[in-house]
């Protein structure tokens, strides 16, 4: 069992960073608005900060509440999304959207207690902290990265089942808002001084390649569909011009039409 005196030392070393190097600027620290926390949750997944702060300033201006998201599109969701990649995740936000204002009028923090498409234990735990500053237990790479460098040394294969009652522990009488971005910019910060300690948890899996990549091909006809309905040569076309892999053009529309994606009528695919 570790000591309380380490976790109270562990508890300072981090607010201490916070306070002074803390990413306090970031625009989806500025609200409490569930709604937008949920769209910066979205974003943030899979995807770096620095990709995502201007993307989401877009984003919420285009659709600035639940309510507008819900009734747009999924062309001009997807068109405002272009460049974050992981293009499903904007499907499910979309249809997490609509959920919310159909079956819950429009209550984000009602739907949060019941299942929503594409949010999942972290993402709704993550509304709840940072929208209504609730105590809840979240994981994900920066909170890993502080535990396992900290009270782990060079231990490897560190499961989240090991690290929760630590995580619980450390949180006790904190404001849950407050610690939990101390956690992630702690993690940020710890990440550059030594090889991600994060890769030592038993959970870590390193993400994909993206150039060349079915991903990179997905988004690709993604972004000419946005234009308008294609054909299926039309496309590969446009895949070739813009030197990418034919190859894997048939899977990719195959992978986005049963994503719900994308649909083929009258010969030509277009966006849902």
């Amino acid at each position: 069992m570790t000591s309380s005196k380490k976790i109270e030392a562990f508890r300072t070393e981090v607010l201490s960073y916070w306070r002074e190097y803390g990413r306090h600027s970031l625009p989806w620290r500025k609200t409490v608005d569930p709604y937008k926390i949920l769209v910066s949750e979205v974003m943030l997944q899979q995807t770096q900060v620095p990709r995502v702060v201007e993307k989401y300033k877009s984003f919420i201006k285009k659709f600035p509440t639940v309510h507008a998201l819900a009734k747009a599109p999924l062309s001009e969701v997807l068109k405002e999304w272009s460049g974050l990649g992981y293009n499903r995740r904007a499907k499910y936000l979309h249809d997490a959207a609509k959920a919310i204002v159909t079956e819950y009028g429009g209550n984000t923090d009602e739907a949060l207690k019941h299942a929503l498409p594409g949010v999942g234990p972290y993402t709704r735990a993550a509304v709840r902290v940072f929208a209504f500053n609730e105590p809840h237990t979240m994981i994900e790479t920066n909170i890993r990265t502080v535990y396992i460098h900290y009270f782990y040394g060079g231990r490897s294969s560190v499961s989240d089942k090991e690290l929760i009652p630590l995580i619980e522990k450390a949180a006790e009488a904190q404001d849950p808002r407050t610690w939990h971005w101390a956690l992630m910019d702690y993690g940020v910060y710890l990440k550059k001084l030594h090889k991600n300690p994060s890769r030592r948890s038993a959970h870590y899996t390193k993400q994909s390649k993206f150039e060349g990549s079915l991903r990179q091909v997905r988004g690709a006809i993604l972004r000419e569909l946005a234009s308008g309905a294609l054909t299926e040569s039309a496309i590969m076309k446009k895949l070739s011009r813009c030197h990418l892999d034919t190859a894997l053009g048939a899977r990719a529309l195959g992978g986005l039409e049963r994503h719900g994606l994308i649909e083929k009528a009258k010969g030509k695919w277009r966006i849902q």
